[in-house]
């Protein structure tokens, strides 16, 4: 039971791990304004994340977080707890 809980639990760490990283390009590209610079509706107004480089840094720290994530999440060893002497 516990090796199925770690598996399970490495696989939703890590799909956090991805979607923190790929959140945090969307919000690179919006603020360079590369992608998703288009309105939502026809008519309607852009988002205000396009061309504001203040959201940059949050997609960038937002995908260090998530790579930080993935990595500790597949490293970390498994291991036994410690157990406390008699």
């Amino acid at each position: 039971m516990r090796t199925t809980f770690n598996i399970v639990g490495r696989i939703v760490s890590t799909l956090f791990g991805l979607a923190a990283i790929f959140l945090g390009v969307a919000w690179i590209l919006q603020a360079y304004n590369l992608a998703f610079n288009t309105p939502m509706v026809p008519g309607g107004s852009v988002s205000f994340m396009v061309n504001n480089h203040q959201w940059a840094v949050y997609g960038v720290i937002a995908a260090l977080v998530g790579l930080l994530q993935i990595v500790w999440t597949n490293t970390r060893d498994e291991g036994q707890r410690p157990r406390l002497p008699a």
